[in-house]
């Protein structure tokens, strides 16, 4: 069982050094969309640091996902994604449904501020992601892809979707061989390394079950978190 994890002090130059990626990025994706590290502080100081792959953005056609998350976005997407941050962070504790279903902008605003955003597909989509259309740029922009990914050292990496994993672990993680386990509940996931995990998750039901679904799954694959 996981009993706490370690933090991340160095807190001056990530932001930097996304900036840097981006930059070359931009070269080559001129409808590129930049995503990442919400604030660095609070990613770095997290006791669990998230990263949330996703295929492709599609609430954001312009300007930058690091500054428009901490507005409060409010599509289903990332309400999801603050009830989920809300329930992992309360671990061992249960949230009740009644604190989760309507959360306030300044709660979303402060949670979704701890996260990490990485979409293989940085440029915009439509409400369903074409998956050949995503598979496809994500291999053309593997070295970019794994240039990110290398920046953030996640505790918790969220694979949203099946298609979303598999693409992620060909792109990203080379096809590296991995074993996946299956919790209690049969959410797949498995440990990278010791303190590292990967969890593939989605689902297509109602809010308070896709919630706590994953919250579930957390709980079982990192164990409680210490306290102080």
């Amino acid at each position: 069982m996981l009993a706490r994890f370690e933090r991340i002090t160095d807190t001056m130059s990530l932001r930097h050094r996304e900036d840097a990626l981006f930059a070359d990025w931009l070269r080559v994706r001129d409808d590129f969309v930049p995503d990442g590290v919400i604030d660095e502080v609070e990613y770095l100081q997290s006791r669990v640091r998230v990263l949330m792959v996703l295929k492709e953005n599609n609430g954001f056609y312009g300007g930058d996902i690091r500054s428009l998350l901490p507005d409060g976005e409010r599509t289903p997407t990332w309400l999801n994604v603050t009830r989920w941050l809300k329930g992992i962070g309360a671990l061992p504790a249960e949230v009740p449904w009644t604190e989760l279903e309507s959360i306030d902008l300044t709660e979303r605003q402060r949670l979704l501020r701890s996260i990490s955003v990485m979409n293989l597909k940085k440029s915009p989509g439509g409400h369903t992601a074409e998956s050949r259309n995503v598979w496809r740029v994500a291999r053309e922009d593997r070295m970019f892809l794994k240039r990110q990914f290398d920046l953030y050292d996640p505790h918790l990496i969220i694979c949203c979707g099946s298609t979303t994993s598999a693409c992620f672990h060909e792109v990203v993680l080379d096809g590296v061989a991995f074993d996946f386990c299956r919790t209690r509940r049969g959410v797949p996931y498995y440990a990278r390394s010791t303190g590292r995990f990967v969890v593939e998750y989605s689902a297509r039901v109602q809010d308070n079950l896709l919630c706590y679904g994953l919250i579930d799954a957390v709980r079982e694959v990192i164990g409680p978190r210490e306290t102080g």
